[in-house]
């Protein structure tokens, strides 16, 4: 169903939108401004689940174990030595 609403845009906005459909890449301004409203709810919609990925990630961070620096650097030694091995290189 589609809803009419009024708008309204500053003249730049509305050449840009006429230059569109003019080259033939979308059928009126009015398809235009649709695709624009469609990206930013995708755009708002990935930001809510970016932000909700970052919550989940702090919250694991906080309930995990700390691991010292000495037992990191041990991690990440075994970790580099394995991608060099793997690779052939001298480890």
């Amino acid at each position: 169903m589609a809803v009419k609403s009024s708008i309204s845009l500053t003249d730049e906005q509305h050449a840009f939108a006429r230059a569109l459909v003019e080259a033939g890449r979308y059928s009126s301004v009015s398809a235009v401004l649709q695709q624009g409203v469609e990206l930013l709810r995708r755009r708002v919609d990935a930001e809510e689940l970016e932000t909700a990925a970052l919550r989940e990630l702090l919250s694991r961070r906080r309930d995990a174990e700390v691991v010292s620096a000495e037992r990191m650097d041990t991690l990440l030694g075994n970790m580099i030595a394995g991608k060099r091995r793997a690779h052939g290189l001298p480890t």
